[in-house]
């Protein structure tokens, strides 16, 4: 039974999957009360607490307070309903790459009982699209210097009316910058129930087509109270530092919520490259680091040539799974185990996880406080310890998406089927073994291999293609693509950069085909369908 509501646009409760089609929320030990707004838990209640000179961002030049926090969000959240409109319940984008002033709009939005849609800066207009009708969202907020895309989404919507530009920079020089300087640095807060949505945090899922998950205003202090604080033992002394984006709920756990719940700070780079990072770390002396193993890696080299990571007491390590050799190399070098974790948009954060006192290399860990997971078949059962079979996990968090017929794929008899394949040893840790073939998974970022495929069917030299990850020292996975030439370009080098060229134009840039293999046909079952396990395993 879901609590008090302050949404005056109900869409996004009227949206969610019904009771028998959610999970089991086993929220023992979450008291939250009836009304309650997660942005002021972050921002008004540390000033509240005592922390009101204390940093709490850090980025673009500049460090900002949670007193400074406070009262800037309450300045935005006044214009954002005064100027713009916004009603407790509409949908509010918001586009940026990390920084201070996203943050900033992103609590302001949620004071102001909206519903926020956190965008990554790579989207391209089309991808837009999708999540602005998916939302139905009418107002998107977007760093001056990232317009373009949006601006030729909102072009063709029937549902974005206005974009308004923020200053993602150390200066207040854009449109609601300029609006929310003359409003009042107090304000109330709509009282939002525990149970209102929050958050829709956009996963593309293997098909290409967005799913939007709902989190609630309590969602987001449970990944706080639970896994931050008892995995990573967070500290007002805490500094973070990392390279997810905050579009992503692993970012904005790791770099916003985690640290502003308990008076921490966080240092944002927009442009979070391993080098970047370690100047980051070295600098401000940062202490908990949220990367990939890709990253962590790079690291270690650095270490050997002098680097001084030393303040770092947590490297948590989540995206994709980490090799033993990196996880002993970084204990061999710091003392300090890496603490490998699993967690998905769908239940918001990390999940399972390794601890300080209780870690082994190749080896995800235990569920964290508050969840259960199983390994089963098919048919739900249980397997034995050692055996492969399928994830299944159940906590205060779980997969509710917006009117989406995938949610029973998701959800089977009260567990969230995340779609990895695990092990479970006699000792109760939890070992990854697979992911789902459609799905690849690159630096940590997740790659839909059709919409790949549809970019790429759409430049005129291509007949047909066929796209699927494979193994990359580096990355994980890289994304290689199959391509039948139609006659219109020779099978060369210089085509296989056009087309990579041609993809990064039409979707994200990261979702490319890293390597372009021509082939003068594709393996087919004799209906015509495309058989891509024959092209991971060579058997054309």
């Amino acid at each position: 039974m879901l609590g008090p509501t302050a949404h005056v646009d109900t869409f996004a409760r009227d949206n969610l999957p019904p009771p028998e089609q959610q999970p089991d929320f086993l929220l023992a030990g979450f008291e939250y009360p009836d009304h309650i707004n997660a942005a002021v838990e972050l921002t008004d209640r540390l000033v509240e607490l005592g922390f009101g000179d204390h940093t709490a961002l850090i980025g673009n030049g500049r460090k900002r307070t949670y007193k400074e926090l406070a009262d800037w969000t309450n300045r935005i959240a006044h214009a954002l309903i005064e100027n713009y409109g916004v009603k407790p319940g509409n949908r509010v984008l918001i586009r940026s790459a990390n920084n201070p002033a996203m943050v900033a709009c992103w609590l302001a939005a949620t004071k102001a009982g909206a519903v926020v849609v956190n965008t990554m800066p790579m989207l391209r207009a089309g991808e837009l699209t999708k999540i602005v009708d998916k939302a139905q969202i009418s107002l998107a907020l977007c760093d001056t210097r990232l317009m373009d895309e949006l601006v030729n989404c909102a072009k063709g919507s029937k549902f974005l009316e206005k974009v308004v530009g923020f200053d993602g920079t150390a200066n207040h020089d854009a449109e609601i910058d300029r609006v929310a300087l003359g409003k009042p640095v107090r304000f109330e807060a709509v009282k939002t129930g525990r149970d209102d949505v929050a958050l829709l945090g956009f996963t593309s899922g293997t098909t290409g087509e967005p799913k939007a998950t709902m989190h609630f205003h309590r969602d987001l202090l449970i990944i706080a109270d639970g896994y931050a604080k008892e995995v990573l033992d967070v500290t007002p002394d805490d500094i973070f530092v990392g390279s997810p984006p905050l579009a992503f709920t692993f970012g904005l756990g790791g770099l916003a919520i985690f640290p502003l719940r308990f008076g921490a700070s966080a240092t944002l780079l927009e442009e979070a490259s391993p080098q970047n990072m370690i100047d980051i770390i070295e600098e401000y002396k940062a202490t908990v680091c949220f990367t990939a193993p890709t990253a962590y890696r790079v690291m270690l080299s650095a270490m050997e040539d002098g680097a001084d990571l030393s303040s770092l007491r947590c490297a948590v390590s989540a995206g994709e799974t980490l090799p033993a050799p990196i996880y002993k190399q970084w204990l061999e070098k710091t003392g300090k185990p890496m603490l490998d974790g699993i967690g998905a948009t769908e239940l918001l954060h990390i999940f399972i996880s390794n601890r300080f006192d209780d870690s082994r290399p190749a080896c995800t860990g235990k569920p964290v406080t508050g969840y259960e997971a199983v390994i089963v078949d098919e048919n739900m059962q249980p397997v034995a310890n050692g055996e492969v079979g399928r994830l299944a996990v159940r906590g205060p968090t779980g997969c509710r998406y917006l009117a989406d017929k995938r949610q029973s794929d998701y959800v089977s008899d009260g567990w969230n089927l995340t779609g990895d394949s695990f092990t479970r040893d006699s000792d109760g840790f939890f070992h990854f073994a697979a992911r789902s073939d459609d799905m690849i998974i690159s630096s940590g970022y997740n790659i839909a291999g059709p919409e790949v495929e549809a970019a790429l069917l759409s430049h005129d030299a291509v007949a047909e293609c066929a796209v699927i990850g494979i193994p990359d020292e580096q990355r994980g996975q890289i994304v290689q693509a199959y391509v039948v030439l139609n006659g219109k370009a020779d099978a060369n080098d210089d085509t296989a950069k056009r087309l990579q060229d041609y993809v990064k134009e039409k979707i994200a840039p990261y979702k490319y085909p890293r390597s372009v293999v021509f082939t003068s046909d594709l393996p087919k079952t004799q209906t015509g369908k495309i058989q891509r396990f024959r092209l991971r395993t060579g058997k054309r």
